[in-house]
């Protein structure tokens, strides 16, 4: 049986998306992960404009997450929210920034673009680690996700 992705995660730094996904496997949750590495194959991902949709679509109903670094090549995470927001299909699809950012105007401009959480890594090992399980655990188990009717 495969798996339904329910978690889509944006990074681009090798070493962010590998500890990433160690500590969601920590808690059972990376299973159910697909990881890009650029703003534009997570868009062709959740709307299946990829060249090949057959491998690169997405089914949103069972995506719980989009986990979301905002400095990536090709397309941005704040026009990856952007767009993501701008689609009836997945405009209430729960999407946490996390990225290594403290800029307040990234802040402020993810959050008007209607981000659910924005969280920095942090740069010790452990904090992230611990940081990131902790996230997987509450979006993919604890949180309750409404899906649009389209």
């Amino acid at each position: 049986m495969i798996l339904q992705p329910e978690i889509l995660l944006v990074e681009d730094n090798p070493f962010d998306a590998e500890l990433t996904i160690r500590a969601l496997k920590s808690r059972n949750l990376a299973n159910s992960l697909i990881h890009v590495s650029d703003g534009q194959a997570a868009l062709d991902y959740l709307f299946g404009t990829g060249t090949d949709t057959g491998k690169t679509s997405c089914t949103h109903d069972t995506l719980k997450v989009v986990l979301l670094d905002l400095k990536l090549p090709k397309v941005d995470g704040l026009d990856v929210l952007r767009q993501i927001r701008a689609n009836p299909h997945t405009k209430t699809l729960p999407v946490v920034v996390l990225t290594s950012s403290r800029e307040e105007r990234d802040i402020i401009e993810t959050y008007h673009l209607g981000a659910n959480s924005y969280i920095v890594k942090p740069v010790d090992f452990d904090k992230f680690s611990e940081a990131v399980s902790n996230l997987g655990l509450y979006w993919c188990v604890l949180n309750v996700v409404a899906m649009p009717k389209v």
